[in-house]
């Protein structure tokens, strides 16, 4: 039956321009080696691509290229493959993109599908960054899109959380919180310390810049919904890979994977929330997926333009199952090789006590043992990383605090209307994963990818794990132990 049908999903790509912003950031290289292997008869992709440091737009191509995400592609298609892609100089949070002429020509004459994903995702990004990239480069990008002269389509991604103050997020499109002309008005000719004093007024009730920018944009895209082929893709928590091409592949460290990797160093060792809520993530080859698959669908029906990419109605998994699953993994099969402390702590629902396990167990250790690195001729950091530690956890107790319904029938409609073919290759869900396996592919991934850390040194890490955790536990007798004898003390020395 499979080997009968046809993948209407890759014949679309077939001869097809396509450009991309963002492919340089962790959703856009999955995006990129997805579009490659499972679309392999595309004929270009462009990105546009800013010079950075010392590597040229280029350059920066040729690096992403020669890392192990592109391995299997590589394996199967050989490096000419590469050649359809072509990085165009430009800075979308410059005027004009920052393209030159002829580039912008060529682009103009020649796509006919857009992926703008790029922006800062940087919940702490200074208002007038986050205004000039997020939403004045939307805004750039949809002027492009108009001289576009084949256009087909302009995917925008957005995130889940643009309407944060609703409980229920439906696919459809909300009102922008502000005129984002006028907010693009203000960014330009404001001066950036005046902006950051009067930032949470501009907001009013959004938690941050980054989600207020992704809504504004939103609305943006909204104005042309009758003049450009647009639809808005909205994913939660975008986490390391779940099945291909490489399970437990990130390159970098925002959201969850940045808990437990603090946990798992034993830098972290308590987090206020609501431990029984719903975390709602999405690994990141899912949503390079469904880039893919709504692409397929509005250019075929031209029914859908909003599409949820979220998991929480399928996977049920608590901010506490995280939590204590990351801790066990590292604890017992995947250790780091070095940590500060035998990992430990818990999600606290009262802020007295997560402020209380805070000071004794993050900033006073912190505290006293900078000045002994200093001693050693080592760079005290660890007070620097605790003042880090509290500025996340600032922006992470608004989400870990409150639970979200999202809605996503046009996915569910979408996965509906594939065939067997389609769905052996383009995987729209990943509830049938293994919670435990896949984020052992994580933690392994954090390890090999983030860390640098070689896997065959994970027997040895695990014997220091052992040893640590007696030291820790040896620790705490000692601890409370003279904690009592000067309670006793101090309560004699009372009494007399």
């Amino acid at each position: 039956m499979v080997e009968n049908e046809t993948n209407r999903i890759s014949e679309l790509f077939v001869n097809k321009t396509l450009l991309i912003t963002g492919g340089t950031g962790f959703l856009g290289k999955v995006l990129i080696e997805k579009v490659l292997r499972t679309c392999p008869g595309v004929k270009k992709i462009y990105l546009i691509v800013r010079s950075k440091l010392d590597k040229t737009s280029k350059e920066r191509l040729k690096q992403i290229f020669s890392g192990p995400l592109f391995d299997l592609v590589r394996k199967q298609q050989g490096d000419a493959l590469f050649n359809k892609v072509e990085a165009v100089a430009g800075d979308l949070s410059a005027p004009n993109l920052g393209l030159a002429e002829a580039d912008r020509k060529k682009l103009t004459e020649e796509t006919e599908i857009i992926y703008h994903s790029g922006a800062s995702v940087r919940f702490d990004e200074p208002l007038k960054n986050a205004v000039l990239l997020n939403v004045r480069g939307t805004k750039l990008m949809l002027n492009l899109a108009n001289e576009c002269k084949q256009l087909l389509l302009f995917c925008h991604i957005s995130t889940a959380y643009c309407q944060e103050d609703q409980e229920i997020l439906c696919d459809k499109i909300y009102e922008a919180p502000k005129d984002p002309h006028r907010i693009i008005e203000i960014c330009e000719w404001m001066d950036e310390t005046i902006l950051n004093d009067i930032a949470n007024k501009i907001r009013g009730v959004r938690a941050n810049n980054y989600t207020f920018t992704k809504a504004l944009a939103e609305g943006l895209i909204n104005e042309q919904m009758n003049k450009l082929p647009v639809i808005i893709l909205r994913p939660s928590a975008v986490i390391p890979i779940w099945n291909d091409p490489l399970p437990g592949w990130t390159d970098n460290i925002n959201g969850p994977m940045g808990l437990l990797i603090g946990a798992g160093k034993g830098v972290i060792r308590t987090m206020y929330g609501r431990g029984d809520f719903y975390l709602d993530y999405i690994p990141v080859d899912v949503a390079a997926t469904c880039m893919i698959c709504t692409a397929y669908d509005f250019i075929t029906h031209r029914c859908r333009r909003v599409y949820n990419l979220t998991s929480s109605d399928e996977i049920h998994m608590t901010f506490r199952e995280m939590y204590e699953l990351g801790k066990n993994i590292v604890t017992t099969s995947l250790p780091f090789n070095t940590f500060l402390w035998y990992p430990g702590g818990s999600m606290k629902q009262s802020r007295l006590h997560h402020n209380i396990d805070f000071f004794f167990f993050q900033l006073l250790p912190a505290i006293l043992i900078d000045p002994i690195l200093l001693v050693l001729g080592f760079k005290p950091f660890l007070v620097r990383v605790q003042k880090r530690i509290l500025k996340g956890y600032e922006v992470l107790e608004y989400y870990t605090n409150r639970q979200w319904n999202f809605k996503k029938e046009n996915m569910k409609t979408l996965r509906s209307q594939m065939n067997s073919k389609e769905k052996t290759v383009f995987k729209l869900e990943s509830h049938d994963a293994n919670k435990e396996e896949y984020f052992m592919d994580c933690m392994k991934g954090a390890r090999r990818y983030i860390l640098k850390e070689k896997d065959e040194d994970i027997p040895l890490a695990i014997r220091r794990m052992k040893i640590m955790r007696y030291v820790h536990e040896i620790f705490k007798i000692v601890f409370i132990v003279g904690l009592f004898y000067f309670l006793y003390k101090y309560f004699i020395a009372f009494l007399i």
